[in-house]
């Protein structure tokens, strides 16, 4: 696997062949188009990238518990009108349960004063009732106001009041704000109420009768999501007079089938190399088996165009510390027995095909390094057995256990560097990179030499070598006058700074053996207290021990993987690309019609 090579291509033709030379490029679906006209200075007539009102109608359709049996063919079935009707239905029935819950919530409001019929104004010769629900520890409040004033109903908590001005009397006239009852009496509120709710029950049954057309609307959802695409590229085109033009990404692979295309279409083409000052999009080019190793990739961080892929490694190493995580070999069983279980259901797609593939690598890893080290859910093997010979590591050695740790450390770091001098060979940075190898295996040197009261002069000579040269090639500031020589050193001294973080990375990959020893610990903890309950209690000390088995280890098989996952993700995202892909790129997105798979 690798970066694909791109290539900036323009394209200009004339405006009566605009339509079909995007439809044409879409069907290829090769270029990452760039734009080359601003966006509608109004945000609804952006054209969005993919079809969310699809999407959000076909939501709202299938969480119809019971849908109406499916129409299979209908030659007059217009998707993006249905779509049209599906959302003005949402829309009315999100209305109707607004309306509705206001009405249930201002008669709850206005209930306790009672189904008051409100007089006309001139019957109150201009004034007006203002309603308050004052709590019943304030009622002497309530004989202190001069407006006339009558109780309507009263409970053990509060007093429901009534207040006659011509004006809203104030907040300050009692401790409580007055209560919003409207203008409406009760039996009018529930009759609207019930209106509503009649409705809301016409508008599910209009909701149901269109589920009939689920099975269409998925079938054209492949359709919907290429119109949204296209719309979304041709906002992107320049228009001039009668004349378009488009520009973008294309691999050097393809470009012989857009030339063809441009030349079918009478249109210019002018191709260029990607330039210094060029950000092109990242298109890692692998074979559809292993896809899963891109995914894992691509999740943190898309890598720069001119850096390198780092799929396999990511998944390598992510195998490799996801087992010393795990630290067992039943745990791993167990893994490779749930893909098993879940093989065929894992076959609908090759994505799920290489994640499934994936799996297996992951449980294979966990299996091995868990007979490598001896550990079969928390047990040993007995002494003598072909097990007990097959185990090489021994967990409670802490001192070759840090050694294995840091080892795996320095190598992922030392790994990283050499990938990314690699990539930017040619430029100072690459040196610099192979400083910073010079720095971890110095160091490392260096500490084996005081654990063992070695000689310390070839790990001092490496870390000062890497140091001088960190410092002399960091920057990559060009000398155009004398002060660029001190801007270049002061910069190499930045570069520097970076060395108390090489070795905290370092350090950090002791995870590896810390929480490995603390998964083996807390199985074997949990054997043995199922073993001292089932010694302790006969009979039921059987059932009860198993219960603790049980239940202990899917409890630790569960903080198992999730520090599998978390942990061995990390080691990979923060510590291997922060040194090995200094840059982050664009995903390519290719302009091309979409397969809507359900």
């Amino acid at each position: 696997m690798s970066v694909a090579r791109l290539k900036k291509l323009s394209l200009v033709g004339p405006a009566a062949h605009k339509g079909d030379t995007l439809e044409a490029l879409q069907e290829l679906g090769c270029m990452h188009v760039l734009p080359l006209a601003p966006p509608p200075a109004e945000p609804e007539k952006i054209s969005e990238r993919g079809a969310h009102d699809a999407y959000k109608a076909l939501r709202f359709l299938t969480d119809v518990t019971d849908p109406r049996r499916q129409i299979q063919r209908d030659p007059a079935f217009d998707m993006n009108q249905f779509v049209r009707d599906v959302l003005d239905l949402m829309q009315r029935t999100r209305e109707a349960t607004d309306r509705r819950d206001f009405l249930a919530h201002r008669i709850a409001q206005v209930r306790p004063w009672g189904d008051l019929d409100f007089p006309p104004n001139d019957v109150l010769a201009g004034n007006r009732l203002w309603f308050y629900q004052l709590p019943v520890k304030h009622r002497e409040a309530l004989s202190e106001v001069k407006l006339p004033w009558a109780i309507l109903e009263q409970d053990h908590r509060y007093i429901y009041a009534v207040l006659i001005a011509p004006e809203d009397p104030g907040d300050d006239i009692l401790p409580v704000p007055r209560t919003h009852t409207g203008s409406l009496p009760i039996h009018e509120l529930e009759a609207q109420l019930e209106e509503a709710e009649i409705a809301i029950e016409a508008l599910e049954a209009e909701r149901i009768a269109q589920t009939r057309y689920l099975t269409l609307m998925r079938r054209n959802l492949s359709a919907a999501e290429s119109a949204a695409e296209l719309a979304h590229a041709t906002q992107k085109v320049r228009d001039e007079s009668a004349m378009f033009a488009l520009q973008g990404w294309v691999p050097e692979d393809r470009m012989d089938a857009v030339l063809e295309m441009a030349q079918a279409r009478d249109a210019a083409v002018l191709i260029e190399e990607p330039g210094p000052d060029d950000a092109p999009p990242t298109l890692l080019e692998q074979p559809e088996n292993r896809s899963a190793a891109v995914d894992l990739a691509l999740f943190y961080q898309i890598p720069g165009y001119r850096d390198w892929d780092p799929s396999i490694i990511v998944a390598a190493s992510f195998a490799i510390f996801f087992a010393m995580i795990v630290a067992d070999a039943g745990y791993g069983a167990v893994i490779l027995l749930g893909l098993l279980t879940f093989w065929k259901k894992m076959d609908k797609s090759p994505a799920q095909r290489s994640w499934r593939l994936y799996g297996v690598i992951i449980a294979g890893a966990t299996v091995i390094y868990g007979v490598m080290v001896g550990s079969y859910f928390g047990a040993s093997p007995a002494d003598g057995s072909i097990w007990a010979r097959l185990k090489i590591l021994d967990l409670n050695n802490f001192n070759a256990m840090m050694m294995i740790s840091i080892v795996v450390g320095v190598f992922h770091l030392v790994l990283a560097n050499a990938l990314a001098a690699r990539a930017a060979w040619g430029r100072r940075r690459a040196v610099a990179n192979i400083g910073w190898i010079g720095v971890l295996i110095g160091g490392f040197v260096l500490w084996l030499a005081y654990m063992n009261d070695g000689a310390t002069l070839p790990g001092t000579v490496l870390m000062v070598a890497g140091f001088l040269t960190i410092l002399l090639f960091t920057s990559e500031r060009q000398i155009t006058k004398p002060t660029d020589w001190l801007w270049r050193l002061i910069e190499g001294l930045q570069g520097l700074a970076g060395a108390m973080g090489a070795f905290g990375d370092v350090l950090s990959y002791m995870r590896l053996f810390a929480l490995g020893l603390a998964s083996a610990s807390l199985a074997i903890t949990f054997n043995d207290l199922a073993v001292q309950v089932m010694q302790a209690l006969k009979g039921p000390g059987i059932l009860f021990g198993l219960l603790i088995l049980i239940a202990g280890h899917l409890l630790n098989f569960a903080l198992a993987m999730m520090s599998g996952v978390v942990h061995g993700l990390r080691l990979n995202y923060i510590e291997f690309f922060k040194w090995g892909l200094p840059d982050e790129g664009i995903v390519f997105r290719p302009f091309a019609r979409k397969e809507v798979q359900e």
